[in-house]
């Protein structure tokens, strides 16, 4: 890992090339071994799932997932998602029904609900909240699967009333994991489409001769999926187009070296992964570089820590915490550990995080996995204006607006005012032919 030391003249230079090297995309390239046009191969596999439909994603997957399927058993059966379910490890499914109700206790606890009208002299002012027919949860399938991912998208667009879910994974090897269909039956889910990559996100968002197009699509996946949704963003709602992963870590010499290093091995696991302490302490700076080398040894992906750590991980010194909090909340990072002797100051200090881990008790796996918030994130820094995923992203506000008429009558003048400095006489008229 790197040492950024406020002593060095490059020290300003060096933690900016770290920012940028989040922020621009360089992960992302970094975690996809290819030099391939990602933005033209994208926009070719759109055209023709949208010109081509179930055709194009039968050859599309054959193609590039290896995995032979027909047009009619694009969606999974019933029967399938049974099976899968029947067959599953009991202790499974008990770790996600464990999993799955701390998720929809803490959504249920933040969903928005209509607030009572303001009221006043004959207006009444409201807003009404309304679930998202239809979306779309995609699940990524190659290197790794994640159940937890599945939770995290599926919970939330439940809580808010979301009547129809549709699942697409990747039928790497000639099917689906069948974790990943079990999991779907457990939540209730009876559609899953054996598609993956764009081919996947193109088809829930166009929509086929057998797929109904979906009004937005969630979850991660690799360069080709965020590029997917990039481009479709706006025939299709999207929550992000996510970067990898990322933690900073705000310490200072009360923390445990070894616990630090812990979790930033954690981070650096994900291929790749960007692992950053922020600290005052040289010391623990010191002690936590130890700590690290040590236990990449006993890692069974160490070797993929390694490279992650000496690429994108880093140690940052700075000569006061108030500093240390200063830096951290400018990378605005999709995971923020503060571990202090005063963990309520330190966050006070930093405006900018996905999600926020208090205290040495708190590591970035109980987000993960279950404590309850979605875990996912705004990468890249964008999480200086975009939040966590929640049941709160699959509702839409409407404005509920409703005068009487001498509430009209005392605001006419108003409106016609406006609408006649605008040049918009039919607005004045449109308010004015109701006072004659």
């Amino acid at each position: 890992m790197k040492l950024i030391d406020p002593r060095s003249p490059s020290y300003q230079s060096d933690i900016e090339g770290l920012k940028a090297l989040l922020r621009s995309g360089g992960l992302l390239a970094a975690s996809e071994d290819t030099e391939l046009n990602v933005a033209a191969i994208v926009a070719d596999i759109l055209t023709q799932v949208r010109t081509r439909g179930d055709v194009a994603a039968v050859e599309l997957t054959e193609r590039l997932d290896s995995a032979t399927i027909e047009p009619d058993s694009v969606r999974v059966s019933t029967s399938k998602l049974e099976q899968a379910h029947r067959e599953a490890e009991p202790a499974f499914l008990d770790l996600i029904r464990r999993a799955a109700d701390n998720i929809r206790t803490y959504q249920e606890h933040i969903r928005h609900r209509d607030p009572a009208p303001l009221v006043r002299k004959g207006r009444k002012l409201g807003v009404r909240y309304t679930p998202i027919e239809r979306v779309g949860v995609y699940v990524p399938g190659g290197r790794a699967l994640y159940p937890s991912t599945v939770l995290m998208t599926v919970v939330p667009a439940q809580v808010a009333g979301v009547e129809e879910i549709v699942m697409a994974s990747p039928p790497t090897g000639g099917a689906i994991h069948p974790m990943a269909l079990a999991l779907a039956h457990e939540l209730g889910i009876r559609e899953v489409l054996q598609l993956g990559g764009a081919v996947a996100v193109a088809a829930m968002a166009y929509g086929t001769d057998r797929i109904v197009p979906v009004q937005k699509i969630v979850g991660p996946g690799n360069a080709f999926v965020a590029e997917a949704k990039r481009q479709l963003f706006g025939k299709v709602g999207i929550d992000s187009v996510a970067g990898p992963s990322e933690v900073v870590i705000v310490a200072d010499d009360s923390a445990r070296a070894e616990w630090v290093a812990a979790d930033l091995l954690a981070q650096a696991e994900h291929d790749p992964g960007a692992s950053i302490l922020i600290t005052p302490s040289r010391t623990l700076a010191e002690a936590v570089a130890r700590a690290v080398t040590t236990q990449l040894t006993t890692l069974a992906r160490g070797d993929v820590a390694r490279v992650a750590l000496e690429k994108y991980g880093a140690l940052i010194l700075t000569d006061t915490l108030e500093k240390a909090c200063e830096v951290a909340s400018d990378f605005a990072a999709e995971h923020l550990q503060i571990m202090t002797r005063d963990n309520a100051s330190a966050c006070a200090r930093i405006r900018h995080a996905g999600a926020i881990f208090l205290g040495e008790h708190t590591p970035v796996p109980l987000g993960d996995y279950y404590a309850g918030p979605s875990h996912v994130l705004p990468t890249s820094g964008t999480a200086k204006f975009f939040g966590p995923l929640s049941c709160n992203d699959f509702l839409k506000a409407s404005s509920l607006i409703e005068y009487e008429a001498q509430a009209l009558r005392e605001d006419a003048s108003d409106v016609e005012d406006f609408a006649t400095r605008e040049g918009l006489t039919a607005h004045a008229r449109a308010t004015h032919v109701r006072l004659e």
